[in-house]
């Protein structure tokens, strides 16, 4: 009989018992972007060569996650990963960059499409996660476009 098949025992299944302890009275853990500005709207083009770095500091984070997941989310709707190993990267990591063009060349089913996006980062309790000390709260506060190059078209011809 395994140790958490007795029902009186009262030690915690060992995935919780590696857990931190962290007070009731601890704030959430928060992610402040710090690349690309959130002060303004930032365009990145859809082209050869043109990535985009998000970058980010994390405050009162106590548990550090194993994973977070980045995304992207069009005002068309559409959810994007985010970063070469679809959108879920090391829990530590302050940063990720996107290969925009190599995305849309591989992903011809749902390309991205030009218009304004909303940058998601949370952690393994998922995008819905609630506030709870010290765990990392879900972000949603960073707004981007993108945009694809037209072709070139003279005074004259226009």
């Amino acid at each position: 009989m395994s140790q958490n098949a007795n029902p009186s025992q009262n030690t915690p299944p060992a995935s919780t018992t590696s857990r931190p302890r962290i007070p009731a009275s601890a704030p959430a853990g928060l992610i402040t972007v710090v690349q690309p500005p959130a002060s303004v709207t930032s365009y990145y083009k859809i082209a050869p060569s043109n990535f985009i770095t998000f970058a980010w500091n994390f405050s009162y984070v106590l548990a550090t996650p194993t994973h977070l997941t980045v995304s992207a989310v069009c005002d068309n709707g559409n959810t994007y990963p985010v970063g070469p190993t679809n959108g879920v990267i090391d829990g530590t990591a302050t940063s990720v960059v996107w290969d925009l063009f190599s995305y849309q060349q591989s992903h011809s089913n749902t390309p991205l499409a030009p218009a304004m996006y909303t940058l998601n980062i949370w952690d393994d309790r998922g995008p819905g996660a609630g506030r709870v000390p010290g765990f990392l709260q879900p972000y949603s506060g960073l707004k981007f476009a993108m945009y694809t190059p037209e072709p070139y078209t003279s005074l004259a011809d226009g």
